[in-house]
């Protein structure tokens, strides 16, 4: 029986993601046994053609190369899996959709001609089907390792579709916005991150992007009660994911 292949593939990223997978030292070395890894730049010189079983995909698309990219590693990957708010919701880079690109490239390079780049950061989804979305910036290491487990047992994963609220009742957390009076995005954003912010007495600031349907016209009233203005309350929508569609009105 042939050896199932994984490619991990870079966009428009920090990196952050991948790095996520190489922190996950002991299971990675099980996973090496059971998996054959034919592209990962950020581990391996290792660099072969496809097809390949399952494709993770860090990073947003935005230049035309990239463009072009997402659809020839959909076309050679069984499974496509998307990690991260970059892949899943344009990222930070995604602020771009709300400005003007060739300002900035202006400003910034010395020689602007010679960049090349789409006027916007967009999700992988908006190009291809996707199979897996995995949030987070970065994302959670035990959501990717279910993935992955799921796959070889040919299952599949086991991912929540309930917010960072969630999170805060299971760890016994005091909500952030009823004892402190702290504005906090948890009620519309996606769990995973184990609620890390409001442990520490912080409101979520929504890096794991929105769960699906989000109630934000009810949350924004109780953003405005809780000192946040209209330039506040769209700065904290669009910081991270700022292409996702359930947020990119604000």
């Amino acid at each position: 029986m042939a050896i199932p292949t994984l490619a991990v593939w870079k966009l428009t990223s920090c990196d952050g993601c991948q790095l996520t997978l190489l922190d996950c030292e002991d299971e990675l070395l099980a996973l090496t046994g059971v998996v054959h890894i034919s592209h990962f730049t950020e581990a391996s010189s290792v660099d072969e053609p496809g097809p390949y079983d399952v494709s993770i995909v860090e990073g947003s698309v935005t230049t035309p190369e990239e463009f072009t990219h997402i659809r020839r590693i959909r076309e050679m990957s069984r499974v496509l899996v998307v990690v991260g708010a970059c892949a899943t919701a344009g990222g930070i880079q995604a602020l771009r959709n709300f400005a003007d690109v060739d300002e900035f490239r202006s400003v910034v390079y010395a020689q602007p001609q010679h960049i090349a780049t789409l006027a916007t950061s967009t999700p992988v989804s908006a190009h291809v089907k996707v199979d897996y979305e995995l949030h987070g910036c970065p994302i959670d290491r035990g959501q990717l390792i279910e993935v992955l487990t799921a796959f070889l047992a040919g299952r599949k994963p086991n991912l929540p579709n309930t917010t960072v609220c969630t999170e805060c009742k299971r760890r016994g957390l005091t909500c952030v916005m009823v004892a402190d009076g702290k504005p906090c995005l948890g009620p519309v954003t996606h769990a995973g991150c184990g609620a890390i912010c409001p442990a520490y007495k912080r409101g979520c600031f929504g890096c794991f992007g929105p769960v699906r349907d989000p109630n934000v016209a009810a949350l924004v009233p109780q953003l405005r009660e809780h000192g946040m203005d209209e330039d506040d309350i769209t700065r904290v929508f669009r910081t991270f994911t700022a292409a996702a569609p359930e947020w990119r009105s604000r």
